[in-house]
């Protein structure tokens, strides 16, 4: 990862834990606590990317940085439930215990809540709070997740097709939205980075089955090799390692040729696709 993408992603993870933190000023007590604990942490490339969407289309920038916090808020808040032991029942999550290890259930339930809530808030304040809701609800991202819960008892395992399907709700419903945030909200035509944002988030789901193939979970920050236990449809097991990793750097010189029309000024962006494949955590 570039120098300049490192400080790219740091400053808007920084920028939207701060305008987070700012939303919670007044909050207190261990929801609040959990809630600021869940954005804490991560990679923020979904900040990130609507912060260069942003740029690339000259938003101003308190409504970007709205956006940037909004996406953030709504992605941890499916970690946060995901983690349940209703769910993945995951211990761990970037390094640290998850919230309701931490906590407790009630708590991180609650955490998840109120981070969906500030993350609508936050959306409405940027103009995005419905296509947010498209990206993060039944047509989306928990649509896509209940498709992956289903598929663990399914008596017929999933195609290729299907689990692409499954993934573009699940896992590339968010980053695509990341992705188009920007020319939304200047009115332009988001199509470029739409494609961008499609094929990078296939791309980020291949490179995390990858992960709990070959990662290891002290540098991964999360438990590996649960995928295969859950009898999971994953691209590895489709696909093979090999398959998989060619299948993700397809997609990622994709995601860069969508970018043409902007020329330099998406390095960054371009940058970031190559991450997502080369990363280890």
């Amino acid at each position: 990862m570039t120098d300049d993408l490192t400080a790219a992603l740091a400053r808007a993870g920084a920028e939207a834990e701060a305008r987070i933190a700012a939303a919670l000023a007044e909050a207190g007590g261990p929801v609040a606590e959990a809630m600021l604990y869940a954005v804490s942490g991560g990679k923020a490339l979904r900040a990130f990317l609507v912060r260069e969407g942003a740029a690339l289309h000259e938003v101003e920038a308190g409504r970007a940085a709205d956006a940037a916090a909004a996406i953030e808020c709504i992605h941890a808040y499916s970690l946060v439930h995901d983690d349940l032991p209703c769910m993945d029942d995951d211990d761990l999550r970037r390094g640290r215990p998850t919230i309701h290890v931490k906590w407790d259930e009630a708590t991180a339930v609650l955490a998840g809540d109120g981070l969906h809530s500030l993350g609508f808030l936050l959306a409405a304040r940027a103009g995005l709070a419905e296509s947010l809701a498209e990206a993060a609800g039944i047509a989306g991202m928990v649509g896509g997740q209940a498709a992956d819960i289903a598929a663990e008892s399914a008596a017929v395992p999933l195609t290729l097709d299907d689990i692409i399907a499954l993934q573009k709700a699940k896992t590339g419903a968010l980053i695509r939205w990341s992705a188009m945030a920007g020319p939304r909200m200047a009115g332009a035509d988001p199509g470029p980075l739409e494609t961008y944002g499609d094929r990078l988030g296939l791309a980020f789901q291949i490179a995390d089955d990858l992960l709990d193939v070959e990662g290891d979970a002290a540098q991964v920050g999360k438990a590996v090799g649960k995928d295969a236990g859950a009898g999971k449809a994953t691209f590895v097991e489709l696909l093979g390692l090999d398959g998989a990793k060619s299948r993700a750097r397809d997609l990622v010189a994709e995601a860069c040729d969508a970018l043409s029309g902007y020329g330099d000024r998406a390095a960054l962006l371009r940058a970031a696709a190559e991450f997502v494949i080369a990363r280890r955590k």
